[in-house]
């Protein structure tokens, strides 16, 4: 197998939503493993493994939005207000 790269990396992250986090993340890691810790695509793997692990426990990916506020109408219908940035606390 080739070298991988930043692109191969980004190839697995960018579709990535919470219920397929975990499962990309074990790729990421498997694509990687064999890199030596100052390649800079591992470090990059490493960093997109750790937004995975974060999005994991999220319920968006929301790069770019705000988080939504409690007091919108209909917040107690569809709270969604976890994104990848801020996720939810992990469970002991």
């Amino acid at each position: 197998m080739a070298e991988p790269t930043i692109r191969d990396v980004d190839a697995l992250v960018g579709p990535a939503t919470p219920h397929f986090a975990f499962q990309l993340r074990a790729r990421v890691r498997e694509l990687i493993a064999e890199l030596p810790a100052e390649h800079p695509v591992r470090r990059y793997g490493e960093e997109q493994a750790a937004l995975l692990e974060r999005l994991g426990h999220a319920s968006s990916k929301a790069e770019d939005g705000s988080r939504e506020s409690a007091g919108r109408i209909g917040w107690d219908e569809l709270p969604s207000s976890a994104p990848a940035y801020a996720p939810l606390p992990k469970r002991a």
